[in-house]
């Protein structure tokens, strides 16, 4: 059984060495650097950067109603004597055997605002997806901070997993040969080989984990594949605002998606506004100037005209009043929308300062249970050495041991998290 489980440890301690081996040949990492290989590489945020590339397009297109639009012509046209188009619409044109080439030129006089409008609607629309590029920037960052940090915390618990597991490994080995020398029971070495086996599944577990979040890296990092690091220590912060009254002012000041918001809503009120102005009438000009170079003896060899056009909207079935009721309750469905995202926003904060102050006061906390759970191990052991304990004893106060390492290992990266999180929920995680 000794040699089974000595074994078995060795095998778990090789595999990790060449893990650590490995890990030398990785690429150095700051956290700092991490963040800008995701701003760079992550397709959100690409793909955001393209979305409000083509929200721009979208103002020139809105913007374009301003300008005149020309377009060149060339017809030619043969018939029959004293032809006219009979039927099909009420009119009778005559239709002359021809070749002409010209152009014509339309210019918008006024919609009443109509234009200006749209134009003015999808401008905030632009800065809406301006600030989604934001938003997005912060949610790749807010990812990256949170698997950077796994991987550390990933890491220390390998550390105490392997310390462990090498403890525990040297209790078991003393108590067999004890058990040998018939001074100490079979149920002694029984617990011993328990505690191991314990310490050893911390192990296997503790390496499946890093593994795990080097893939969560890799992904916040915008990489396909699996790719490992050695990350460098971040120096622990210091402790959160207790002002949490200005953190929530700040927060609702500088949140990127709530600015985005409150952009969107004023463009679907812009956006009311003009569908309101498709019941104003539309002035437009236009004129038209050309050759006749070949054609019937009624046509002139060049041709001229302008005029300028009035359309007075008077019944389309309701379309024109449909369309306006639907932009305004999409535009009071937005000042909903952005009612709600700041109640959330004030929710977040405040878990998130919470949180963030809980992991300050766990670091203390961790340090101190270290420090007494090694000093009840060191004395659990001597007492056993002594036979003035039973194993019972001496393995409580391992597990508590472990439990204690494994929290101090952990506190300090929890908190890192939580302050990324908290720096987040301010919107300054940009």
């Amino acid at each position: 059984m000794i040699r089974s489980n000595r074994m078995a440890a060795l095998t778990v301690l090789a595999l990790l060495t060449c893990g650590s081996v490995a890990a030398q040949a990785a690429q150095k990492l700051s956290l700092h650097e991490a963040e800008q290989i995701a701003v760079q590489n992550h397709p959100q945020i690409q793909a955001a950067t393209d979305m409000a590339s083509a929200a721009k397009d979208q103002v020139t297109q809105a913007r374009s109603a301003y300008y005149p639009t020309a377009y060149g012509s060339v017809t030619a046209a043969d018939a029959e004597n004293n032809s006219r188009i009979a039927a099909g619409a009420l009119n009778n044109p005559i239709i002359y055997e021809r070749y002409a080439n010209g152009f014509t030129v339309n210019q918008l006089v006024t919609d009443f605002g109509r234009t200006h409008e749209l134009v003015k609607s999808s401008n905030l629309h632009a800065q809406a997806e301006q600030e989604n590029v934001v938003t997005t920037r912060a949610d790749v960052l807010l990812g990256v901070d949170k698997a950077y940090f796994a991987v550390q915390k990933a890491q220390a618990v390998l550390n105490v997993a392997q310390e462990t597991v090498k403890d525990r490994q040297l209790v078991a080995d003393q108590v067999g040969e004890l058990e040998k020398n018939k001074i100490k029971s079979g149920l002694d070495l029984s617990f011993a080989n328990v505690d191991l086996a314990q310490a050893q599944l911390l192990l296997v577990q503790a390496q499946n984990d890093i593994e795990a979040s080097y893939v969560q890296l890799s992904a916040a990092l915008g990489y396909g594949d699996l790719r490992t690091f050695e990350l460098a220590e971040e120096p622990v912060p210091p402790a959160p605002s207790a002002n949490f009254s200005d953190l929530l002012q700040q927060a609702l000041k500088d949140r990127p998606e709530l600015i985005g918001l409150r952009l969107d809503a004023d463009s679907a009120h812009s956006y009311a506004t003009a569908e309101r102005d498709l019941s104003f009438p539309t002035v437009t000009a236009i004129g038209s100037a050309g050759l006749t170079p070949v054609g019937a003896d009624q046509l002139a060899p060049r041709y001229a005209a302008a005029g300028v056009n009035v359309n007075i909207p008077i019944f389309n079935g309701h379309l024109f009043g449909a369309l306006r009721s639907e932009a305004n309750s999409r535009a009071k469905a937005d000042d909903q929308y952005l009612r709600d995202l700041q109640n959330q926003i004030v929710r977040g904060v405040r878990t998130a300062w919470l949180n963030s102050n809980s992991a300050f006061q766990r670091l203390a906390i961790t340090d101190q249970l270290l420090k007494n759970a090694t000093d009840a191990s060191d004395l659990a052991e001597a007492r056993y050495k002594l036979g003035l304990s039973s194993i019972i004893e001496l393995s409580q106060a391992q597990l508590n041991l472990t439990q204690a390492e494994l929290e101090s290992a952990s506190s300090k990266f929890d908190y890192q998290t939580q302050l990324s999180v908290l720096k987040y929920q301010l919107g300054q995680l940009q």
